[in-house]
C-alpha cells in the first residue's frame, strides 16, 4: 500500500504550480517527522540491500528545484544510512566542451545507475528544458543546428518528446524512475539566500548569479510547470513536494522512494540445491578446523 505522500503529491493530471502548496499544512509535528525519518531510513537501507542482492533492476531519482530549495540537504539526510557502494549521486553542472559536442541526453545516459543500484540526479536532463528555455542562448553552446531565433515551440516539443522516449526506454529496461520537484515559495527562497549571506559558515553557498536567476522566478515557474505536465507518466512520474519546511520535504521524499522500491517486488536470490549443498559442505569444513 502506497503512503499518503505518494498519493497526495503525485502529478496525475495537468498541474498549476501557483496553486500547489509550498508549506506543509498537516498534523505531523517537526519532532515526530524527524523520528519518522530515522525509522524510514532503516527501511530504505533494507530495501537498498534487497535491490543490490536482486541485481535485476535499478532506481533513478531525479531532483529538481529552484536555488536554495534544499536538494543537497535532502540527499544528505535521506541517504545518510544507505550503503555508499550501492548509491551514486551525480550533480550536473554546466556542460563541458566534450558534453556540448554530444546531444543533450548523452552525459545523463553515462551517469545512469547500474542494475542493483540507486542513482540520484541532483539536477538532470530537465535542465535542457528549464534553464535552457529561460536562457535559449545557452543552447548555442551545444552546437545545435538552429540559430537562437529558431528555438520555437516545435524545438521544445521535440525536446519533451526526447525526454519521454528516454525515460520510457529506461523503464522498459529495468530502471524505475521517480522525479521530485521541491516546491518552495519565493518568500522562503529569499529567507534562505539571506541566511547564506548573514551566516559565515554558509557564505560559500551564495552565488552572485542567484539574484539574476531569482529575478526570473515567474519564467522558471512557467517552464517547470510545462516540463512537469509534459513528462509526468506512469512509468516516470513527477511528485511535487511542499519544500518550505525542509524536515517535511525529507520525510515525504523518503516515503515516496520507499514506495517505489517496494513496488519493484525485489527478492533475495534463491539458492539452488547444488548451492545449498556447497554451503553445507563449507560449514562442515569450517567447523572441523
Amino acid at each position: 500500500m502506497k503512503s499518503d505522500f505518494s498519493e497526495n503529491f503525485l502529478v496525475k493530471d495537468a498541474v498549476d504550480i501557483s496553486k500547489l502548496d509550498t508549506e506543509y499544512k498537516g498534523e505531523l509535528t517537526k519532532a515526530d517527522g524527524k523520528n519518522l525519518l530515522e525509522q524510514e531510513k532503516i527501511k530504505l537501507r533494507e530495501l537498498q540491500e534487497k535491490l543490490y542482492a536482486d541485481g535485476s533492476k535499478s532506481l533513478l531519482i531525479v531532483l529538481q528545484a529552484m536555488d536554495a530549495a534544499g536538494k543537497d540537504s535532502l540527499i544528505e539526510h535521506v541517504f545518510s544510512g544507505v550503503n555508499p557502494q550501492g548509491c551514486e549521486v551525480t550533480s550536473f553542472k554546466t556542460p563541458s566542451e566534450k558534453e556540448y559536442s554530444h546531444d543533450f541526453l548523452w552525459r545523463h545516459y553515462m551517469a545512469l545507475p547500474a542494475k542493483g543500484k540507486i542513482g540520484i540526479f541532483n539536477r538532470s536532463h530537465y535542465e535542457s528544458v528549464l534553464v535552457c528555455k529561460v536562457h535559449p542562448e545557452y543552447n548555442l553552446n551545444e552546437k545545435v543546428w538552429k540559430s537562437k531565433d529558431e528555438f520555437d515551440n516545435k524545438f521544445w516539443d521535440n525536446r519533451y518528446e526526447s525526454i519521454r522516449n528516454f525515460e520510457k526506454h529506461l523503464a522498459e529496461n529495468g530502471t524505475t524512475i521517480i522525479k521530485i520537484f521541491l516546491n518552495i515559495s519565493k518568500k522562503e527562497q529569499k529567507k534562505r539566500l539571506l541566511d547564506r549571506i548573514e551566516e559565515k559558515d554558509k557564505n560559500w553557498k551564495f552565488s552572485a548569479g542567484d539574484l539574476p536567476e531569482r529575478a526570473l522566478w515567474n519564467n522558471y515557474m512557467t517552464v517547470y510547470e510545462k516540463a512537469i505536465n509534459e513528462t509526468s507518466k506512469d512509468h516516470a512520474p513527477w511528485f511535487v513536494i511542499p519544500g518550505d519546511d525542509k524536515w517535511f520535504a525529507r520525510v515525504a521524499a523518503v516515503q515516496i522512494i520507499i514506495d517505489a522500491l517496494e513496488d519493484m517486488n525485489l527478492k533475495f536470490p534463491k539458492l539452488s540445491e547444488n548451492d545449498l549443498k556447497a554451503l553445507e559442505n563449507a560449514r562442515q569444513q569450517l567447523e572441523s578446523e
